[in-house]
């Protein structure tokens, strides 16, 4: 059985907090009184996409953590 360095497992924390941040963040904007703005249509449609971009960081630090083991 492998033990687990949690040094580096805790590096991706910020990645989490970050993606945490954006569903908040677009559930706020789903809000009645920001429904008539542009920008907060360019904003929503922006979320999948940069949310996809955390997951493939994620996946990068994940397989370099693994190789180093």
């Amino acid at each position: 059985m492998k033990k687990s360095n949690y040094k580096k497992e805790l590096i991706m924390l910020p990645l989490l907090l970050i993606s945490i941040g954006l569903c908040i963040g677009g559930h706020f904007i789903l809000q009645p009184s920001y429904q008539d703005t542009s920008w907060a249509e360019y904003s929503l449609a922006a979320l999948p996409f940069l949310m996809f971009a955390i997951v493939i960081i994620a996946i990068k630090l994940a397989v370099k953590a693994d190789k180093e083991e």
